[in-house]
């Protein structure tokens, strides 16, 4: 099937007014080849994301949300408040939120119910420790960390999803999976979602993310299963992600 390759960069707390500038610069002038660019800047920056992009294939997305619709959660952030500044998109569940703030998939699943009743589309984060995939024990974590979301909210709302196979063995480190591992690991995603509707499976857009470069990710947009990449250090870079972009 051929699915769209999807380019989406996670800030992190990084970045700034500047950056924005620069990168939408760089970013909208392209032409886009059966792709979608996400550009995830930190909270205080979605506004000015989503007014500098205007590149019809470049979408703005937020890095989290509450779970909650409102109420008295100082500091967080709603699907509400997203869909007021038309934000399209937000990473739920990346390995830094659950295990620097303790978010558990139970959290992560409600979370991505909240996104969906507000017609986000969620990026879904999931990935293995070191320790685990040297255990043997990669393929059952990652099927509890997709288990808790579809029950929650069941195959059916994949469709109003992207999953990101981030192992955190390979965020950050400058260690990216071999195209071949990445591979065989987002075959296993798939086949496990087609477990529950296999057309489903087929459309979902299934990204690497884990040190991903300009001189890695061809490899890796080419393996059959490899739907592009959630990208964190070297969407910062203008240039770099500029050729991570246009990658075939």
């Amino acid at each position: 099937m051929n699915r769209k390759i999807i380019v989406a960069a996670n800030w992190k707390m990084n970045g700034d007014t500047q950056l924005i500038n620069d990168m939408s610069a760089a970013l909208n002038q392209l032409t886009y080849k059966n792709k979608q660019v996400i550009v995830c800047p930190a909270a205080p920056y979605l506004s000015q994301a989503v007014s500098a992009f205007s590149h019809p294939d470049i979408a703005v997305g937020a890095q989290t949300i509450n779970d909650r619709e409102s109420g008295a959660y100082t500091g967080e952030i709603s699907a509400l408040m997203l869909n007021d500044l038309n934000v399209q998109y937000t990473i739920l569940g990346h390995s830094e939120r659950r295990t620097h703030f303790g978010e558990s998939s139970a959290l992560v699943a409600d979370k991505v119910a909240e996104a969906l009743d507000k017609n986000l589309t969620v990026i879904l984060c999931v990935g293995e420790t070191l320790a685990q995939r040297e255990q043997g024990e990669t393929e059952a974590y990652l099927t509890s960390q997709l288990q808790a979301v579809l029950d929650k909210v069941g195959i059916k709302a994949f469709e109003q999803m992207i999953v990101a196979y981030e192992p955190l063995w390979a965020i950050g480190t400058g260690v990216s999976a071999s195209a071949a591992v990445a591979q065989e690991t987002h075959e296993f995603i798939r086949g496990y979602l087609a477990s529950y509707d296999e057309t489903i499976a087929n459309r979902i857009s299934i990204l690497y993310g884990g040190s991903v470069n300009a001189g890695n990710c061809q490899e890796l947009f080419s393996q059959t299963d490899i739907d592009g990449a959630l990208i964190g250090g070297a969407s910062l870079k203008v240039e770099e992600f500029k050729n991570i972009c246009l990658a075939e």
